[in-house]
């Protein structure tokens, strides 16, 4: 029995028992303003901040993000090794690195990876209703690349922060129907 739940060139079945504990934990940005940027993850995308980190010595800043529920808020520690020690623990948390200065410096811009050369694409944010997500992503001014009825590949949109990284939005309930429509 495979290891994989599909399949795909270049896989294998080794699976290391060294790596069973291993926790994919953060995806970083560079951000160029982190009043902007908490802004919107905070507010626009629901985020808290886990744990912030300075480092005067090399001028940056980084700021640990988490899409918590109000369960999963209350287990977050309030002492500070702790804290230190779940930020680095949990999966799936948003790493935004701040360059101190760069917010006044006009020439400073980051790749999101969308245009040549391209890379790094986005990240996705999985919503219980799609629609009422964009309706309200709307209202709050939010920049769109692809609402859900646009494109060819309807039920998806994807929406930019301040930094104009894109993130897709989508509702798992309906990914299988729209994945078969694209997949036959």
């Amino acid at each position: 029995m495979s290891r994989h739940f599909d399949e795909a060139k270049g896989l294998t079945e080794n699976h290391d028992p060294a790596t069973h504990e291993f926790v994919f934990n953060q995806t970083m940005f560079r951000i160029k303003d982190p009043q902007r940027t908490l802004k919107f993850y905070s507010d626009v995308m629901g985020m808290t901040l886990i744990k912030r980190f300075d480092f005067p010595a090399m001028e940056f800043t980084l700021y640990f993000m988490a899409a918590l529920s109000p369960e999963e808020l209350k287990a977050i520690s309030d002492n500070n090794d702790e804290r230190i020690k779940q930020t680095f623990a949990r999966p799936a948390m948003l790493e935004l690195t701040h360059n101190w200065g760069d917010e006044d410096k006009d020439d400073v811009s980051y790749h999101n990876g969308n245009s040549d050369p391209r890379g790094f694409g986005h990240i996705g944010f999985a919503v219980p209703d799609i629609d009422a997500a964009c309706e309200r992503f709307e209202k709050m001014d939010v920049p769109f690349v692809k609402k859900p009825n646009d494109g060819k590949m309807k039920g998806i949109a994807f929406i930019q922060d301040p930094d104009g990284y894109w993130i897709e939005i989508f509702t798992p309930e309906r990914q299988p129907n729209l994945l078969r429509e694209h997949l036959a």
